[in-house]
Order: C-alpha cells, then sequence, then structure tokens
C-alpha cells in the first residue's frame, strides 16, 4: 500500500449553530426551554435542541488530504465524540481509506458483543464512514456516487419538510409559495399540529388543490390501532405516505398498520443497520423506507437501499438537523439508485446552513442538485469554525 494514502489523523467538532424559531416551529403550550437548551415536543414526547447541533469528523491522509463526515450530535453530542475520539479514531488511523466498506464493518464488530448495535455507537461509526468515503473520493478523484454503483442521476426530487406556521392559514401561505417555486410535494409534522391532525391534511388540500402531494409524520404518537383509525380519516385527502405511526420498537404494530390502512406507510428514519430493516422488510411492515445517512453512513445506506430494492420497496431518504455533509453523502447515495422517488428538504435547517459550505449542492425548482467534485463535493467555509463548541484530536 501506499502509505501515504493511509489515515494519519481524526478530528472531532461539535458545531452548534443558534436560530430565532427551534426545529419543528415555535415552543408550543406548557412546553419550555430547559438548562442545557433542550426543549421536549409536548407532541411526541422526543426532546430536540433549540440550536442546529451537529457533530463534523475531518480525517486527514498521510500526504495531507481531507475528508469530511457528519453525524448526529442533537442531543448529548460529547457522548458521540467521546466514541470517536477514544474508541474509533486510534482504530481506524493507519487505515487504507479505500476500504471504506471493510472498515465501516470493522469498527462495527468491535463492539457487537457489548451489544452496541445502535444508538451513539453507530452514529458515531456513521460520521467517520462518511469522512471515509470523502477522503477515497478525493485521493481518486471521482465523486462518491461513481465509487458506489454509479451515477443514475444528476438531481433528485425533493419534498418540503415542515411548514411552521402559528396558524393552519400561515401554513397553506407557506406551502402555496413553495409551489410557486416549482415544488410540489409537502409533508408536516404531528407533533406541531396544534390545530388537528386530520384539519391539518383537510386545509393542505383545500388550499393547494389535487396536483400536489401529501405527507403526514406522525411521530410514533399512536397504537396500532389508533393509527388505522386516524389513516382512514386521512384517506380521503390522499395522503402520498404517512410515516412512523407507531412506537419503532414495536415491529409487530407497524405490520398490522402497514397490512390495514390503503396508503402506503413509510418507516425507518430512527434504524441504524440492515438487521433492523430486515426483519420489517420480511413484515412488509412499509412500502417506502426512510434511512437516514446521519445515522447510519454510506456503506450501511447502500446495503440497506440495495435490500430494500429486493423487496420491491421504495427509498425516500430522511433528513434532519445538520450541517449540509451528511446531506450531501445521502444525495450521492440516492443519485445511484433505481429506487428513490423524492428526498426530503428541511428548508428550515438546509437553506440557512448551506451559507456554511463551499459547494454546489442546491435545492431548487423542486429538487436537489447534486454536489460537484470529488468525494463529496463539500467543504466547510471559514465562517463555520464560529459554532465550534469543542475539538479533539487522534
Amino acid at each position: 500500500m501506499n502509505h501515504s494514502l493511509r489515515i494519519a489523523s481524526v478530528e472531532t467538532f461539535i458545531i452548534s449553530i443558534p436560530r430565532e424559531v427551534p426545529y419543528l416551529g415555535g415552543v408550543g403550550k406548557d412546553e419550555q426551554v430547559n438548562s442545557r437548551g433542550y426543549l421536549i415536543r409536548k407532541g411526541n414526547k422526543t426532546i430536540y435542541p433549540t440550536t442546529d447541533m451537529s457533530v463534523l469528523i475531518k480525517v486527514t491522509a498521510e500526504n495531507g488530504t481531507i475528508g469530511w463526515g457528519e453525524t448526529y450530535g442533537i442531543v448529548a453530542p460529547e457522548a458521540v465524540t467521546a466514541i470517536i475520539d477514544d474508541v474509533l479514531g486510534p482504530a481506524v488511523t493507519g487505515r487504507d481509506p479505500r476500504d471504506a466498506v471493510v472498515i465501516q464493518e470493522d469498527l462495527y464488530d468491535m463492539m457487537r458483543v457489548r451489544g452496541f448495535f445502535g444508538g451513539y455507537y453507530v452514529d458515531a461509526i456513521a460520521g467517520v464512514d462518511i469522512a471515509i468515503w470523502d477522503l477515497f473520493g478525493k485521493l481518486v478523484g471521482q465523486p462518491v456516487v461513481k465509487l458506489i454503483g454509479g451515477q443514475r442521476h444528476t438531481s433528485i426530487p425533493a419534498y418540503v419538510s415542515g411548514l411552521p406556521g402559528k396558524s393552519l392559514d400561515e401554513r397553506v401561505a407557506l406551502a402555496r409559495s413553495f409551489v410557486k417555486k416549482g415544488f410540489n410535494s409537502f409533508k408536516y409534522h404531528s407533533a406541531v399540529s396544534f390545530d388537528g391532525i386530520v384539519e391539518e391534511m383537510r386545509a393542505l388540500r383545500e388550499g393547494l388543490g389535487d396536483s400536489v402531494e401529501l405527507m403526514v409524520d406522525l411521530h410514533w404518537k399512536f397504537t396500532a390501532q389508533e393509527a388505522i383509525q386516524l389513516v382512514d380519516r386521512l384517506t380521503p385527502y390522499r395522503p402520498y405516505f404517512v410515516e412512523a405511526p407507531c412506537q419503532p420498537e414495536d415491529i409487530e404494530g407497524q405490520a398490522h398498520v402497514g397490512s390495514h390502512i390503503r396508503v402506503p406507510l413509510a418507516l425507518g428514519e430512527e434504524w441504524r443497520t440492515v438487521y433492523e430493516y430486515r426483519p420489517r422488510l420480511e413484515k412488509r411492515a412499509m412500502s417506502i423506507v426512510q434511512p437516514e445517512m446521519g445515522h447510519i453512513g454510506i456503506s450501511q445506506f447502500m446495503q440497506i437501499a440495495r435490500m430494500a430494492n429486493a423487496f420491491h420497496v421504495k427509498v425516500i431518504p430522511h433528513a434532519s438537523i445538520g450541517i449540509g455533509i451528511f446531506q450531501a453523502a445521502s444525495l450521492h447515495a440516492a443519485a445511484a439508485l433505481p429506487n428513490v422517488p423524492m428526498h426530503e428538504y428541511q428548508h428550515t435547517v438546509f437553506d440557512r446552513n448551506l451559507q456554511y459550505l463551499e459547494t454546489t449542492m442546491c435545492c431548487e425548482d423542486g429538487a436537489f442538485r447534486l454536489p460537484d467534485g470529488p468525494g463529496l463535493g463539500v467543504e466547510p467555509r471559514d465562517e463555520l469554525w464560529q459554532f465550534v463548541q469543542k475539538k479533539a484530536v487522534i
């Protein structure tokens, strides 16, 4: 092996970008921000940061080439950086980044017998994996999409995710403004459907007409039977899909909902490996999977998507809080696949944080444009580093 290609160092950075309005919209009734800057949404009992929190990973080769990765760091990001600093970073130092899939599998195996097949440990692997793929692409002068199977698309249709507004009229008006910009697919979040989930779907359908696609994220709020009853009420408004009706661990409930509703069911943003996807696919629990690149990394993403294709299931990638590096990785993966009709567009996060990246990646006229250049085609700009909370070097 050419020793100049070996990984020489791994660095981690916690990024916290202030925002005026929290993710998903303003603070609801009986909700409050705690002393650590977190907000628990009453609508889905889930904790969120009030800033855009993320963890960046910098992997540097012996010859000075740099690969960038990103993973979820939206809650207790120090847990992710500690795993990388203490466990993963030393394990990949000296490895050949062109062995990206092998390295990902080796990192997963290291803690398998201790039961760490999910959570922060796999999130940490995801960030390192993305960085290594970026480094691999730069070392060979090729975009990542060319290295993971070949490029089918240069752009990916986008659906608008989240319609923050204080009233239904404001939310419909916001959606209409996106229609004027070329977008025709929208998802709203039940955790902040303060006027009612069915009422919001009705208002959007009546306000936007029959030419748009509507989706709803149910945020794991319901039992299987409750979800079936709710979807029955939503069905006349022709949802393109309903998402996450039951608690994530309720495999039987997910399968029950999937087999008893007349609307496509989308699941998977919280699952991190093929081992979590496989039993749901075998049970035909859903017709759409939503892998989240920030949780799983490129190597696992491609395994999951290929498995989904074998079950004739569509892939509509999830995208949440991030700087945009794992978003770029998700677009590269989506562009290589035959079963991706669209990709989530978190406009309140993606648009505002794009200013901190050097990239041609953008979302306009209803679609994401794949970034140009070798690797992922994204580089942090100097302006980003003002938001660093912590830095560690291996």
